[in-house]
């Protein structure tokens, strides 16, 4: 039926392609990845900061994160795709973090002309930016796990409704959107408890 999720062991869902993979089969962890890089490239497209962007290419990062990721993937159980696509999230997340302190440790020294302006954000902006950022993250880790994968479909990967209630099993595109509400209502209030 048009609309409705695939079901778990269909070899084309991303379920099954991933208990494919898990059993060593190359041609579905190759389906996997060309059907959950572009939506990671997306979310972590911009994310990085302009001095790290001169060093890496999105792409690379993202790519080296899941596959670091797939490695041990065989030892851990993964129940819905929203929840596969949160811990793919959380790895390349991790690999953005560790470029960032490499680059903070090992930073590139030009001579500045005195008259130079600053582009972008400046300091007290980066600062407030960085601490709202350290706030969600804090406080989407503190969620049930259903919860964070809402969160994070809908508001870090851009998921509409429908694609929300085919990843999480939903029956309706509608019960997907309560749950997105229900979730984002609850996040706000752990930011507020975070403060």
């Amino acid at each position: 039926m048009p609309g409705l999720a695939a079901m778990p062991d269909d070899p084309e869902s991303s379920m099954g392609l991933l208990r494919l993979a898990q059993a060593g089969d190359r041609q579905a962890l190759d389906d996997l990845l060309a059907r959950y890089l572009p939506r990671l490239q997306r979310w972590a497209s911009g994310r990085l900061p302009i001095g790290i962007r001169t060093m890496n290419d999105t792409a690379d990062i993202v790519q080296e994160a899941v596959i670091n990721a797939l490695r041990n993937f065989n030892g851990i159980e993964i129940r819905t795709e929203g929840a596969f696509l949160a811990y793919l999230r959380q790895s390349v997340n991790n690999r953005i973090i560790d470029q960032f302190r490499r680059h903070l440790r090992h930073p590139k020294r030009d001579e500045l002309p005195d008259n130079a302006v600053a582009p972008g954000t400046n300091p007290l902006d980066a600062a407030i930016g960085a601490e709202a950022h350290d706030l969600y993250e804090a406080a989407l880790a503190s969620l049930r796990d259903e919860d964070r994968e809402v969160i994070v479909l809908r508001v870090e990967f851009d998921l509409d409704y429908d694609e929300i209630a085919i990843q999480l099993g939903k029956p309706t595109p509608a019960a997907a959107r309560m749950a997105v509400v229900r979730a984002i209502g609850r996040l706000s209030e752990a930011m507020r408890r975070g403060r």
